[in-house]
Order: structure tokens, then sequence, then C-alpha cells
């Protein structure tokens, strides 16, 4: 075997390693696809946690990952649950500290996360012929932040989660507040 061998280098200091980005996401109207405010898990990986991480490396994931939300997954890749910016900073910290009276540092994921089973989820298929508008409504009718987009079971595998549409996201593409 007489191949030649391909060139070797070393790396310079303060290689970094790329991570995955949504695609940038244009603007959008109410009449747009709703898929078009989807972040399709199929091509972005999912930003997660272990359940018993300390909230304050919760908050620095979500700001290092460039996300407001991450999936609290025990054993990957099952999901417990949805852990939001919203939790961290709203009032459910607080009475947790009070009622259990213990430092706010001594919370964790799991203690602030909504669990699967409490999330509201749109079909794959039902949001692939939906506009932008009737995500609009769906947010209003569940008063929540964060949809899961649910794809059935197929010949080639389980249901799973397809994508998560984020409020602040559709506000981000529609240049304006929403509710």
């Amino acid at each position: 075997m007489n191949e030649t061998p391909l060139s070797t280098f070393r790396f310079p200091e303060n290689t970094c390693i790329p991570q995955a980005q949504p695609k940038a996401k244009g603007a959008v109207t109410l009449s747009s696809p709703g898929l078009d405010v989807m972040t399709d898990l199929a091509q972005v990986k999912a930003a997660t946690i272990e359940p018993q991480t300390p909230l304050d490396k919760a908050e620095k994931a979500m700001i290092q990952q460039g996300v407001r939300s991450l999936f609290v997954v025990r054993d990957f890749p099952c999901v417990e649950g949805l852990l939001t910016a919203a939790d961290l900073i709203g009032e459910k910290p607080t009475r947790l500290v009070n009622e259990r009276y213990i430092r706010r540092q001594d919370l964790c994921a799991s203690d602030l996360m909504t669990e699967l089973s409490q999330l509201d989820s749109l079909d794959y298929d039902e949001l692939k012929s939906a506009s932008v508008g009737r995500v609009i409504a769906t947010f209003k009718k569940t008063g929540r932040t964060h949809l899961l987009v649910i794809q059935a079971a197929t010949g080639q595998g389980p249901a799973r989660i397809r994508g998560v549409i984020s409020l602040t996201q559709i506000e981000r593409q529609l240049g304006h507040a929403i509710l």
C-alpha cells in the first residue's frame, strides 16, 4: 500500500467547537406557514439539562446556548419535562424556597420544570397545514410560552418531539408583541 498520508497540523489556541444554530428565521406574517416558527429538532440539536442541575447552572446553560428553554432529560433521549426562563424568574422559585425553608441555590431543574405530561403539544401533521395566526391563537388559548410539536409514530420509529415553538421567537419574527 503506497498511499500518501493526509497532512496533519496542531490546533491553534482558542479553537472552538461550532454550536448547532437554528436557521436564521426571517420575518413572518399571520398567514405564514406554522412550520416557519417552529425550531425543528430534526435539524437543530435540542438543548438539554439533567434534573439535578442547580438553577444557576441551568440559567448559564440557557445563556450559553442562546435558548429560553431546556429539555430536562435523565436518560437520554427520554424527556421528563421542560424548564423555561420564565420558570427561573417567576414566582415558583420564591414559593418553593418559602415552603421548603431552603435557599434558592438548593433548588434544581426538576423542582421548577413542567413535567412532560403537563405540557401542551401540537401535532406535526396538523401544524404543516396551519398558519402562524392559528399557532398564536393556540398560545392565547393555553397561556403558555412554549408549545411542543409531536410527530406521530411511523414505521421507522416511535412518536417523538419534532420541534418546539416559542412565543418569544414568534414575536421576534413578527416584529411585535402578541399577547
